[in-house]
C-alpha cells in the first residue's frame, strides 16, 4: 500500500505539473486546482467518517447482540458436517477444525474483527499438522481460499456507508453481494481442490500424529507469537474484510466454546439449500424486499437476543461504542486515500485513465470509474474502501447509480487477497504458498464477474 499511495500522489503531481507547463491559458491553473483538491478531499474524508458514526454504531450494536447470543456457535455447528468433508486431512476434533469453523462463521456475519484471531489460531493449529514446515499444506490453501471468498450474508460496513451518504435503499446490495460471494466461494473451493493436484508438496520432513494436539506430541514448534498482524486484518470494506487489511478496531472475539459436534448432516443441507433458495428470490424480488431489510435486521437481532437471554440494551450499547471507535479509527485511512484520489482527479490523470480504459470495459458492464477500485481491492481494503467512498460521494455517481451499486457490491464480495496471505502465512512462517494465491485470485476474478453480471441484470 505504501507504493500504491506514493504512486498515486506522484502521478497526480507529475500530470498537473506537465499540464501547468504546457498550458497557454492563463485561467487554467492545474497546480492550484491540485492543491485545492487535496485540501477539499481531506475535509470531506473527515466529514464522511463522522457521518458514519451513528450508522456504524447501530450495526455493530446489533452484531454484538448476535455474537453474545451465540449465533457464531450456531453457525459453527451448521458448518461442521461440511467442514469435515472439505478438510479430510484435519481430524474432526483437532483445534484447527474448531478455529476454522469459527473463522468462517464470523466472516459470514461480517464480524471481521472477531474472525481475524480465529483465523490466525487456525493457521497455527494447521501448522502443527504440517509434515513439511515452511510450505503451505492443502488444508491451509483451501482454508485461505475460502477465507478470502467466504459467503457474506451481511456486508454491514458497506450498508452503513451507503446509508451515511444518503442512499434511498442502503441494503439494496444484499442480494448482489450474496450472489457474488456465493460464486466466489464455489470458485475458490473448486480451484483449490483442482490446483492441489498440480502443486505437489515436497517430501515430508517430520512425522505428524494427526490425533495429537499438543505441540510436543506433533513435533511442531510452539505457537507463533501473536504479533501486530493480528490487529491488522479485516478491512473497512466489511467492517466485513469479508477481508483483510488495516484493522479498524481492537475488538476481540468473545470467549465462545468451540462445538465438538455439529448438527445432523440433513439439517446443514437444508440450511444450505435455504440459503441457495434465497438468492433467486432476492434477484426477482430484491427491489421490493430491500426497504424491509434494515427494519427486519433490527427486529430480528433484538428478538434473537431476548430469546437467548441477552441483556439487549447493555450489549447493544457496548457494540455501539465499538462502532463509534471504528468510525473514528478509519479517518486516517480515508484521509490518505481520498486525498490521493482527489489529487489524481484534479490533476486530470484519472480522467485520462477513464477515457482510455472506458471503451474497453464498459461494454462488459464494468464502467471505467469502477475499474481502479476493482484493481486495488486485492491489494488494500482501506484503499479500495476510500475509492468506493469517493465514487459514491461524487454527485455524478452517487450510491444509488449503477456505478455506486457496483462498487458497493465489489467491496462486499471481494477481498484483500495479498494482505490476507501475507498476514496469515506470516504468522506461522510459511514461505512457499504453492497454489494458494492462484486459488484466491481465481475467487476474486469470479466475484468481480459475478458482481458485474448481477448488478447489470438488476439495475441496468
Amino acid at each position: 500500500m505504501n507504493l500504491i499511495f506514493l504512486a498515486l500522489i506522484v502521478i497526480a503531481v507529475a500530470t498537473a505539473a506537465i499540464r501547468e507547463i504546457r498550458s497557454t491559458d492563463p485561467d487554467e491553473q492545474p497546480m492550484q486546482a491540485l492543491s485545492e483538491g487535496a485540501i477539499d478531499a481531506a475535509g470531506s474524508a473527515v466529514e464522511l467518517a463522522l457521518g458514519l458514526v451513528g450508522v456504524m454504531a447501530l450495526f455493530l450494536g446489533l452484531m454484538k447482540i448476535a455474537e453474545a447470543g451465540g449465533l457464531l456457535t450456531v453457525l459453527a455447528r451448521l458448518l461442521r458436517p461440511l467442514m469435515v468433508r472439505l478438510f479430510p486431512s484435519v481430524p474432526p476434533e483437532h483445534p484447527a477444525m474448531g478455529a476454522m469453523i469459527l473463522n468462517f462463521s464470523a466472516n459470514i456475519l461480517g464480524l471481521g474483527n472477531a474472525a481475524t484471531p480465529f483465523g490466525i489460531r487456525a493457521m497455527q493449529e494447521l501448522e502443527k499438522l504440517n509434515p513439511h514446515p515452511g510450505t503451505a499444506t492443502n488444508a491451509m490453501a483451501l482454508f485461505l481460499a475460502i477465507n478470502t471468498s467466504s459467503i457474506t450474508l451481511l456486508p454491514t460496513g458497506v450498508i452503513a456507508l451507503r446509508a451515511s451518504l444518503g442512499s434511498e435503499v442502503p441494503a439494496a446490495i444484499l442480494p448482489t453481494t450474496l450472489f457474488a460471494t456465493l460464486f466466489a466461494t464455489i470458485a475458490g473451493i473448486a480451484s483449490a481442490l483442482i490446483l492441489q493436484r498440480y502443486f505437489l508438496p515436497p517430501p515430508a520432513t517430520r512425522s505428524i500424529d494427526p490425533n495429537a494436539t499438543d505441540p510436543a506430541e506433533t513435533g511442531a514448534a510452539t505457537d507463533a507469537p501473536l504479533g501486530e498482524s493480528q490487529a491488522q486484518d479485516r478491512s473497512t470494506g466489511e467492517i466485513r474484510d469479508r477481508g483483510a487489511d488495516e484493522k479498524d478496531g481492537e475488538q476481540q472475539p468473545m470467549n465462545i466454546e468451540v462445538p465438538t459436534e455439529g448438527y445432523p448432516t440433513w439439517v446443514s443441507i437444508l440450511v444450505l439449500l435455504g440459503v441457495l433458495a434465497i438468492i433467486p428470490l432476492t434477484i426477482v424480488y430484491g427491489q421490493a424486499i430491500a426497504p424491509w431489510i434494515i427494519p427486519g435486521l433490527v427486529v430480528g437481532f433484538l428478538s434473537y437476543g431476548v430469546i437467548r437471554g441477552v441483556p439487549v440494551y447493555e450489549v447493544f450499547v457496548e457494540g455501539a461504542k465499538e462502532g463509534f471507535n471504528v468510525a473514528l479509527r478509519i479517518i486516517p485511512y480515508l484521509v490518505a486515500i481520498l486525498v490521493a484520489v482527489g489529487m489524481l482527479r484534479e490533476s486530470g490523470a484519472l480522467g485520462m485513465f477513464v477515457g482510455l480504459v472506458g471503451p474497453l470495459t464498459t461494454p462488459f458492464g464494468l464502467p471505467a470509474e469502477a475499474l481502479p477500485m476493482a484493481l486495488l481491492r486485492p491489494l488494500s481494503g482501506s484503499g479500495a474502501y476510500g475509492i468506493m467512498a469517493g465514487i459514491m460521494q461524487d454527485p455524478a455517481t452517487g450510491p444509488d447509480t449503477h456505478v455506486g451499486l457496483l462498487v458497493s457490491t465489489l467491496q462486499g464480495s471481494t477481498e484483500t487477497t495479498f494482505y490476507v496471505l501475507a498476514v496469515y502465512f506470516g504468522a506461522i512462517g510459511i514461505k512457499r504458498v504453492r497454489h494458494t494465491l492462484a486459488a484466491a485470485l481465481t475467487a476474486d476474478a469470479v466475484a468481480v464477474i459475478a458482481a458485474v453480471a448481477i448488478v447489470g441484470f438488476l439495475f441496468l
